[in-house]
């Protein structure tokens, strides 16, 4: 190679780890299998938390969240740790230094203004033409507003996606226009087939940032985090991807109701609790409450289901576009491409929709792909993170970065043994209407979950039960497997640091 390797990290919001191609679902994701056949597959990947901020903030510094502070949504990464996350270390080591979409490492919805641009209040302070640094990257076009799930704003209260969308003064018709639901009509509020031409989605929009990224003259190596905010609900999507499947087709979960008798106290009470849907959301306009309203019947599933996939084919047609092009101009060989998801989605498992500290299969895990120099072919099992990924970046690229929570995944790729992974939430009343401190392992046979605070538990051995019906933590039989998953968990293990503060909701 006549240079280091540039390197995109691709991630998409709430993509469950079995919705890629070949993964055990009915999406079909080509572009996404393109990677994995020239590279390695990685089929037990986990999530380090289940929310998007905190899940974020360990891709980017390779903690756990109990060692970067955002222990849940709503609390802000220090921008001193995260200066140390991938973005920070390449830049130092002469990258350019790229972020394109969804970041959420700062709350959006916040109780006063917390001076960050993604902060609703302060972003009024940064002028239109601000491009970073933030968060370790050297310059960034990002989005105020992800999802749909809150009203429109007119500038200064916008960033990058927002101003395209408002290039001609009709950015709140168009966020409005997204919102109306088209033939085939829906009937669950979480689900619809959009009006707004699919040029205006944000899948596009930041499928045409990576591009004209791509398209730059550049003298130093890239390193580019390419974050698409979709499949994350409200599931909605344009035409053609609204229509793509066939509600009747889609596969459903075998096991879709509500069991909440054969699990731990923690699944009723987060359900029932009011507090979620009590709090004051000043930035939320006319929105209605976007919550768990309880299990889906079967036709809402399918039409969920449907739009979802719809939803990641969308992102898998960019992700053509960027390889394709890399292709042409003869750089695949020498970009190593990452694609993985900050967590994942319940999608009528166990009778549930969205997420929350039920920790199943489909939400912990997902899917993580990646090919590039250095990298070899090859499909593992593995219980891997997100969590390695800094340390894996670094390493193929060459570079000596500080120890973090996570170990590059060349190990695996070499055929290493791991024996868990790690994710971990403090759920705090205030939001989640719980107090937990749960930490969870999963290795390749079995997930463990136990909250440290009142000692209940869960284990299911996923090889023998992989819809996870039957909770072992009681059984004599398990007794052994549930006492070494536990003992893989230390209470007050080194490096980590209090809580950062709530500064919101989301």
């Amino acid at each position: 190679m006549s240079r280091a390797p540039d390197i995109l990290l691709i991630t998409t919001d709430q993509q469950r780890g079995d919705c890629i191609g070949g993964a055990g679902r009915g999406v079909r994701t080509p572009n996404i299998q393109r990677i994995a056949d020239r590279g390695a597959r990685f089929d037990t990947c986990i999530t380090p938390h289940p929310m998007c901020q905190a899940a974020r903030a360990s891709i980017l510094t390779g903690k756990l969240p109990y060692s970067h502070g955002v222990r849940d949504n709503g609390r802000n990464l220090d921008p001193a740790i995260a200066a140390e996350g991938f973005g920070g270390v390449f830049a130092r080591a002469g990258y350019d230094t790229r972020f394109i979409g969804k970041a959420h490492l700062s709350t959006h919805e916040t109780f006063a203004a917390t001076g960050t641009p993604e902060c609703y209040i302060s972003v009024a302070d940064y002028p239109e033409d601000w491009t970073g640094p933030y968060m370790g990257f050297d310059r960034v076009g990002m989005m105020l507003r992800p999802h749909h799930h809150c009203g429109w704003k007119d500038k200064p209260y916008t960033l990058h996606y927002e101003n395209f969308l408002d290039q001609d003064g009709q950015g709140g018709d168009r966020w409005a226009r997204a919102k109306v639901p088209v033939p085939p009509l829906t009937h669950h509020k979480q689900v619809w087939r959009s009006a707004l031409d699919d040029e205006w989605q944000s899948t596009s929009w930041i499928g045409d940032q990576a591009m004209e990224m791509l398209q730059e003259d550049r003298d130093a190596p890239l390193v580019a985090w390419v974050s698409f905010p979709d499949p994350h609900p409200p599931f909605l999507a344009s035409a053609p991807w609204s229509t793509m499947y066939d509600p009747a087709e889609v596969d459903l979960p075998p096991h879709r109701a509500l069991d909440l008798d054969r699990r731990p106290w923690w699944h009723r009470a987060f359900l029932e609790s009011p507090t979620r849907r009590n709090q004051k959301r000043d930035h939320a306009g006319d929105q209605p409450y976007w919550g768990y309203e309880g299990a889906l019947n079967d036709r809402d599933l399918r039409d969920v289901t449907a739009v979802y996939y719809g939803m990641i084919a969308a992102i898998d047609h960019q992700i053509g576009r960027i390889l394709d092009h890399l292709e042409t101009e003869g750089r695949l060989e020498n970009t190593i491409v990452i694609f993985t998801s900050d967590h994942g989605e319940w999608l009528g498992d166990h009778g549930l929709l969205l997420k929350g500290p039920m920790l199943y299969d489909g939400l912990l895990r997902v899917p993580l792909v990646m090919a590039g120099p250095g990298i070899g072919q090859g499909r593992y099992d593995a219980p891997v993170s997100t969590l390695d990924l800094r340390a894996t970046m670094a390493e193929l690229a060459g570079l000596t970065v500080s120890d973090d929570d996570g170990t590059s995944l060349t190990d695996v790729m070499q055929d290493g043994t791991r024996d868990v992974a790690h994710n971990e939430w403090e759920v705090d009343a205030v939001r989640s209407g719980v107090d937990l401190d749960l930490r969870t392992v999963r290795s390749r046979t079995h997930r463990l979950s136990i909250d440290l605070k009142s000692g209940a538990g869960e284990l299911y051995d996923l090889t023998a039960d992989p819809h996870e019906m039957t909770n072992l933590w009681d059984e004599p039989s398990a007794a052994a497997t549930r006492d070494r998953l536990t003992a893989c968990i230390a209470e007050n293990r080194p490096g980590m640091i209090p809580v950062a503060p709530r500064v919101g909701w989301h």
